[in-house]
Order: C-alpha cells, then sequence, then structure tokens
C-alpha cells in the first residue's frame, strides 16, 4: 500500500488557519480538509470535539495542579492519531489538506517542558506530506486577533497569565520549534496578508498552480 498523499497548513496561534480553511473547503470541493476544529470533525468523531473542549476547559486551567503536563501530552496525542488516521482512510486520488498535522502539537509539548518523549518518535514515523504550507504572521498581528491576549489559552504564551512579552517570546519559540520539525520537507511561507481572502489566494497559488 502506497503512503497517502497529502498537503499540510501550519502557522503560529493567530495565523488564522481555521479561518483559511473554511474558505478553502469551500473554493476546492474536489479536497478533503482535515482538522480537529469541530468544524470540520463529523458527528461520528464527536469524541474528538468533546476530548479538545475539555483539554481547553478543565485540564488547563488546572495545569501543574490537579493535571500534569504529561497528562495534558496524552490527551492531545488523541489529536495527532485522529488526524493520522483519517489521512490514511481517505480513498486514492482525493487531494487532502490537514491542519498542523503533528507538528505543532510536538512543538507546544516541548515549550510545555517535555522536550524528549517516546510518542514524538511514534508522531514522526506517521506519513509525511507532500508540502507543508507554513502561514507567517506577527506577533503583534496575533497579540491584537487575541483581543490583547483576552483569548489566549496557556498553551499559547509564556507565564502564568497572557502578557505581551510572554506572548511574542513564546510565539517566536513556537515558529521556530515548528519550523525545525519540518525542515526536511519541502515549506512554503506565505508572508502576512491583509485578509483571509488574500491568505487563501496565496494558499491556492500553492496547491492548484
Amino acid at each position: 500500500m502506497s503512503d497517502p498523499q497529502f498537503s499540510v497548513l501550519l502557522g503560529p496561534d493567530g495565523a488564522g488557519k481555521s479561518t483559511v480553511m473554511a474558505e478553502l473547503a469551500e473554493r476546492l470541493p474536489t479536497w478533503r480538509a482535515l482538522s480537529t476544529d469541530s468544524a470540520f470533525v463529523g458527528p461520528e468523531h464527536a469524541l474528538v470535539t468533546q476530548l479538545r473542549r475539555n483539554v481547553v476547559e478543565d485540564v488547563l486551567p488546572a495545569l501543574g495542579g490537579a493535571y500534569s503536563v504529561d497528562f495534558l501530552a496524552s490527551l492531545l496525542q488523541t489529536a495527532v492519531v485522529h488526524l493520522k488516521d483519517r489521512i490514511e482512510a481517505q480513498e486514492a486520488g482525493v487531494p487532502v489538506l490537514v491542519d498542523s498535522y503533528y507538528y505543532k502539537i510536538l512543538a507546544k509539548c516541548r515549550l510545555a517542558g517535555i522536550e524528549e518523549s517516546p510518542m514524538y518518535s511514534w508522531w514522526r514515523s506517521f506519513p509525511q506530506p507532500e508540502r507543508v504550507i507554513y502561514l507567517d504572521v506577527s506577533p503583534e498581528s496575533a497579540w491584537r486577533r487575541s483581543a490583547n491576549g483576552a483569548r489566549l489559552n496557556p498553551l499559547e504564551h509564556f507565564g502564568t497569565r497572557p502578557q505581551w512579552f510572554g506572548f511574542e517570546n513564546y510565539q517566536k519559540s513556537l515558529r521556530k520549534l515548528m519550523l525545525e520539525e519540518v525542515r526536511e520537507l519541502p515549506v512554503t511561507v506565505i508572508k502576512e496578508q491583509p485578509s483571509a481572502a488574500r491568505t487563501a489566494d496565496a494558499v491556492l497559488e500553492v496547491l492548484a498552480p
């Protein structure tokens, strides 16, 4: 059996991946968009949506107390395995675009303090994409999109509460680790665009030249 063919849309927090994925889903009806965002998860996989909600609402607020970083990483692995399963379940010949895959989660686990883990080796053994499209965004723009930190969760900034310098340092570190993870793959970096529509245009040029 040949490896599945797919592309990955990657980017830091606030890059607008979900918005761009939604727009691309309308413009590319023959493509399959895979993500753990609720808009892209079918009812048969409702548990994935529930677990994501539990991570944000229950685990992250109690991280370092009721829940350990290792426990958090174990839950995040369910998202990674779900995406791998959905990639492998696609019909041959159907073009697929995947939101972040395991690259962003791995980087966030490392930033949370788990520098090495047997999970990482397993994730890295998963099928690799034909290309990675990286949506760049400045920390300043991402900070504004987060309502100056009001919409952030603890996996989007350093420090006990969201502040500009903790956010900026986290996002720069996240960018470095994600690009390091995909350095052996064909990567196209799309510079920050003035709108989601323009970003989608730029992604289309890469996916369907």
